[in-house]
């Protein structure tokens, strides 16, 4: 059986390509890429003449099994995606669970990931960090997204399109205030741009500077709360704030975590509260 290959391109300089990657591609029977056309760019600066086929989102139903059968025939194929690691917030995680289902091997060739680049040179906290990829575009879904994370303690990160940018800083605005953000744009390309500041800030700077290029928005995690004073912490206020929670999407367990950590309690205080609740009502 053949080897599945999961192959980091660079997501702008194509210095940052690896030598292993260059043989992979080189060597396998087939290269899978989401964008044929700019893959082949990639190809013919570095003079690789390996056939390609096209994987992407509106055909992935049949490319993906059509891959596995030559897997399964022997032949070694490589997955890429337009830029970065394939399968990251990418149809190529469809053809990796395939692939797995079918006892077939997978091994990764690492290489440039947009949002790690972005967070490393962000200047916000890299201890913990979450990879959140697009936000519902709008309605009921993103509302809650935006309400999950805005509890969320740790640097979050979006991707997001240059025509949709302002309009997801509009709403990072209304809903984080002036919490500390970076945005990247262009990573490792000539136009490589990093700014740094508010929402607020961010869309003044890209209302006179017209956002192009794919963008990293990395986002400061919550403030840790002061411990609530005991006394003012009564099973009805932590009801109502796992509700709220619960209300915007996140599980009841996850609720009772985050409303802890709020209230300087921990998980195990806060559903002993709410069963004390339960059994007065």
């Amino acid at each position: 059986m053949g080897t599945l290959y999961l192959v980091g391109t660079p997501i702008g300089n194509l210095e940052d390509i690896t030598y292993r990657a260059l043989r992979i591609l080189r060597e396998v029977a087939v290269i899978a890429a989401e964008d044929t056309r700019q893959t082949r760019k990639l190809l013919t600066h570095f003079d690789i003449h390996t056939p390609l086929v096209s994987y992407r989102e509106h055909n992935l139903r049949a490319a993906g099994p059509a891959l596995i059968e030559r897997l399964h025939a022997g032949e070694d194929v490589a997955l890429v995606t337009d830029a970065g690691m394939p399968a990251v917030s990418d149809p190529g995680e469809d053809l990796v669970r395939l692939a797995i289902e079918a006892g077939l091997r997978v091994i990764p060739v690492p290489g440039p990931t947009a949002f790690v680049t972005a967070l490393v040179v962000s200047g916000l906290s890299t201890d913990r960090f979450t990879f959140e990829g697009f936000l519902p575009v709008k309605g009921k879904e993103r509302r809650a997204a935006l309400e999950r994370l805005k509890a969320e303690p740790r640097t979050w990160m979006l991707y997001e399109a240059p025509h949709r940018v302002l309009d997801t800083l509009a709403d990072l605005r209304d809903s984080l205030g002036d919490r500390p953000m970076a945005a990247a744009r262009e990573l490792t390309k000539l136009y490589e741009e990093v700014v740094r500041g508010t929402p607020a800030q961010l869309i003044a700077h890209f209302n006179t500077h017209a956002p192009r290029g794919e963008f990293v928005l990395v986002i400061s995690g919550a403030p840790a709360a002061a411990p609530a004073d005991p006394a003012d912490v009564t099973p009805e206020t932590l009801a109502e704030a796992v509700a709220a929670l619960e209300a915007s999407g996140m599980d009841r367990k996850a609720a009772m975590k985050e409303v802890g950590t709020r209230f300087g309690l921990s998980k195990r205080d806060v559903y002993q509260a709410l069963l004390e609740l339960k059994e007065e009502e």
